[in-house]
């Protein structure tokens, strides 16, 4: 029966490999069975010009809010005429190309389907991470531990370049996101109602996008930043490129010695009258700085005017050592002590990752004609071996101090091979397209009883595990732009996706597997009211697949109070969002403003109860069958399919010089939430809530040498499983001065305040807890960017110029 099975499960791999490839073949025949959502050839929009003249054959006008480069060139960055070879004739007709115009922008223009955010213009961004980068961004809130949230919500999917990576897959991504220089990021792209080329990845709602710097100017450049903070923190970092001819290659090495110390406390009450030390209180620490380091390259070369290889690779280690202490107190009815202990921990842990890709660019006989095949390959691997001691202060009758051990490992494995062919023509663009992805994950843990006598070591059958998840994907979608009038653009797409899963339990030697077919439309507008000024909106209906986390049904324990474990029957979330927008200038000034809404049902929702449940039954101090004693009180949370929820809100950002020396990048979101679930009683409880979030960038020229930022960010109170996630407002400062046209000095100050914190507040029928988490605040950076070779940016730019 194995091997029946995992031939089928062979047979239906290759099944899929060679739909992929006719498809491929197909449209590479058939080039009138294929085009794009690139935008058409039209001149360069401007913000001191307002005259824009359409193309017959373009889709919706590109919001006039900054200026863009030259958009005769399809949408894809990686598409460049420096790139090509010196005796290359264009790929289409001299009368068809526009003049080469040089424009400097804060931030790229808008696409009918997305917000373009240029972080280039942070003051901070040559001694940041992508995590303090992404801050900057409206409505983006990145956590001191890591989880990133858009518009109050974590069902977020990160992409770079538009791909999927390992490297920020579950809990690969906080660490990802720490140690990525944020000066290794060209742009950021939110895309809060994707189209039909995004799939469903790691949570199949709103999207970012980080487009990696990619430099197309002829020679070479290079870029060295070092930087020095508080507590022996400290960073560096190496970039550059070299373009000659038909060859262009870049790269770039970082290291970073960081990370963020904490402190907390919590108090949970339980409410359902079984358990006799219903009181606990928990107060705890955490601290570690780790290492991280990182290289990567790519390397492009044009085999001639139609056709471009590329090929990238990227590498990342780190260490994962942390030392924590939790004080544990449990308390009988009487509020009299029962228990009173110390846990500490100590954990030595590495993770590396990698990914590399290939891809062939090639260019149709008429302007805006592509092909585009690429492949990419990433994984990721942690270890760590943690150390756990309990000493009792106050000790009950049937306890005693413990010890323990436990190694884990996880792997998780990648595969993404996509092909997208589009062609305009007289009405428009049409873009088709497919992908076959695989990811695979493992995890394995092995837990130890240490006997504290003989320093023995039993494995506790209990809390060992192994556990396997592969998930594969095809998906085949089409879209299509265009233009009605010089007012009206729409575009229209569809993606249907076949996705297969199987898990394995491998500790049980159990395993299940599930399969299913999604149909996900898409449907984009809009309006040209002047040169200045469009509306659009946009429609999306997406799944959320549950992740490999969340389906392992196995018990893992966080400490003693708290636990988890995953549901292998959860079914995909689906969700339907629409979004209005209004996009002007107003003066100098960009104003944009979005109203939106988004509705969930099969709503993955965390449910808590408690193991034991507090009936006497045969158990020992760590929950393990040895004698009879009152119930552990440990929480569990387990994700299931629970009712529906609903939110909406009014987003909006203002931007631009105010006057020649003070700029301000604003934004603001009120949210308008409530999630519906049903409680232990049966009972169907609905949950609203209200948040305003608002953050703004400051700056200020104080001379050509000499710039001065400063950052606030308020997040509002938002809805947080069976409970609220409290407000948080932090204050960050960053001043630059230009040593010399090539060298630079910048000083941060993060949470100026030391005001950041995580605060939750869960208040449900049979539990009321609060917990508060404190990071290291008011950490200080003072560092140097040198930039040598190339040309030299004017006002001190951290960046040479784009080609």
């Amino acid at each position: 029966m194995a091997l029946a099975a995992t031939s089928t499960h062979h047979k239906q791999r290759l099944c899929v490999l060679l739909l992929g490839t006719l498809f491929t073949e197909t449209i590479w025949v058939n080039p009138v069975l294929a085009q794009t959502v690139a935008n058409p050839a039209k001149p360069a929009v401007s913000t001191t010009s307002n005259a824009e003249k359409p193309a017959a054959a373009k889709p919706a006008p590109v919001t006039p809010i900054t200026p863009a480069k030259s958009e005769n060139k399809p949408e894809n960055k990686s598409e460049d005429k420096s790139n090509s070879k010196p005796d290359a004739k264009p790929a289409s007709p001299p009368e068809a190309e526009a003049p080469t115009v040089t424009v400097t922008a804060e931030r790229p223009s808008n696409r009918i389907d997305r917000q373009v955010y240029d972080v280039k213009s942070d003051v901070s961004s040559t001694n940041g991470s992508a995590a303090d980068a992404l801050n900057n961004v409206p409505s983006v809130n990145v956590d001191p531990d890591g989880t990133v949230s858009l518009r109050g919500s974590t069902k977020v999917q990160i992409l770079i370049d538009g791909k999927p990576s390992a490297m920020l897959q579950g809990d690969n991504r906080a660490a990802t996101l720490a140690a990525m220089p944020a000066n290794d990021i060209e742009s950021v792209e939110v895309i809060n109602n994707p189209g039909a080329q995004f799939g469903n990845e790691a949570g199949g709602g709103p999207i970012i996008n980080l487009v990696m710097r990619r430099t197309r100017q002829p020679g070479g450049f290079g870029v060295i930043n070092a930087n020095g903070g508080s507590a022996g923190r400290y960073n560096t970092a190496l970039s550059g490129s070299y373009h000659e001819g038909a060859w262009g290659i870049q790269g770039g090495v970082n290291f970073r010695h960081d990370g963020r110390n904490s402190v907390g406390e919590a108090v949970r009450d339980r409410l359902d009258g079984f358990s006799t030390t219903p009181h606990n209180t928990q107060t705890s620490s955490a601290k570690g700085l780790n290492n991280s380091s990182g290289l990567n390259a790519a390397l492009t070369y044009n085999l001639g005017a139609k056709d471009t290889l590329g090929a990238n690779f990227a590498y990342n280690a780190r260490n994962n050592d942390q030392q924590s202490e939790d004080h544990y107190q449990s308390y009988n009815v009487d509020r009299s002590l029962f228990s009173d202990y110390v846990r500490t921990s100590q954990r030595k842990g590495d993770s590396t990752s990698y990914s590399w890709g290939a891809r062939l660019d090639h260019k149709g006989d008429i302007s805006g004609e592509n092909l585009k095949l690429d492949l990419r390959v990433s994984s990721s691997e942690n270890e760590s071996v943690s150390n756990y001691a309990n000493v009792y202060a106050v000790k009950p009758a049937f306890i005693s101090d413990r010890y323990n051990l436990q190694d884990s490992n996880s792997n998780v494995r990648l595969v993404d091979f996509t092909g997208d062919y589009e062609r305009p023509h007289d009405d428009g663009l049409i873009k088709l397209g497919y992908k076959i992805a695989d990811n695979k994950s493992e995890f394995d843990t092995a837990y130890f009883d240490i006997n504290p006598v003989t320093n023995s070591q039993t494995v506790n059958a209990s809390r060992t595990n192994r556990y396997s998840l592969d998930e594969g994907n095809l998906a085949l979608y089409g879209s299509y732009q265009m233009r009605i009038n010089e007012q009206w653009g729409v575009l229209a797409g569809l993606r249907t996706e076949y996705t297969h899963i199987d898990i394995r339990q491998l500790s049980a030697n159990v395993g299940a597997k599930n399969h299913y077919l999604s149909y996900i439309p898409s449907f984009f507008a809009s309006y040209k009211l002047s040169d200045d000024t469009t509306l659009r909106l946009s429609y999306a209906h997406r799944i959320r697949r549950a992740g490999a986390a969340e389906l392992n049904p196995f018990i893992s324990y966080r400490d003693d109070l708290n636990a988890s474990s995953g549901n292998p029957k959860l079914k995909p979330t689906q969700t339907d969002s629409l979004e209005l927008g209004y996009e002007t200038r107003v003066a100098k000034l960009d104003v944009n403003v979005r109203a939106y809404y988004r509705q969930e049902s099969d709503s993955i929702v965390y449910r808590r109860s408690f193991i034991k449940n507090g009936v006497v039954q045969t158990v020992s101090d760590n929950c393990n069958i040895v004698q009879t004693t009152p119930d552990c009180g440990i929480l569990l949370t387990t994700p299931e399919n629970g009712g529906s929820s609903h939110t909406s809100g009014l987003e909006f950002t203002l931007s631009g010089k105010v006057t020649p020396k003070f700029s301000i990048n604003t934004s603001g979101n009120l949210l308008f939430g409530e999630q519906t679930y049903i409680n232990t009683a049966g009972q169907e409880v609905h949950r609203p809530s209200t948040s305003l979030s608002v953050r703004g960038r400051f700056n200020y020229q104080l001379s050509d040498d000499d710039h001065l930022q400063l950052s606030l960010n308020s997040q509002g109170r938002t809805v947080s499983g069976e409970g609220y996630r409290q407000p948080n407002s932090t204050a960050n400062f960053s001043y630059r001065h230009n040593i010399t046209k090539s060298l630079n000095l910048v000083v941060n100050v993060t949470d100026i305040f030391n005001s950041n914190k995580t605060e939750t507040q869960v208040d449900t029928d049979i539990l009321k807890e609060r917990s508060i988490r404190r990071y290291d605040g008011r950490l200080i950076y003072v560092g140097f960017s040198y930039r040598f070779g190339g040309v030299t940016p004017g006002g001190g730019n951290p960046r040479p110029p784009r080609g």
